[in-house]
């Protein structure tokens, strides 16, 4: 399935690493897409969409 997360807080490819491992630690064949830009999160995976809020958010980066 795929889920969609805007994160405000996201500034810059750092950030983007770090959801993008906190995601990975919930679902490790999840597939990432950041975008700086609209500061979404697109995400590819198995897990359950607040697995995926919890982990992100657990990051350090609220999810809206």
């Amino acid at each position: 399935m795929t889920i969609q997360f805007k994160v405000p807080k996201m500034a810059c490819s750092a950030c983007g690493d770090t959801i993008t491992k906190a995601v990975k630690g919930v679902d490790p064949s999840a597939t990432v897409r950041t975008d700086l830009k609209t500061k979404f999160v697109e995400i590819e995976t198995q897990a359950s969409q607040s697995a995926i809020a919890q982990a992100i958010t657990a990051a350090g980066y609220p999810v809206a």
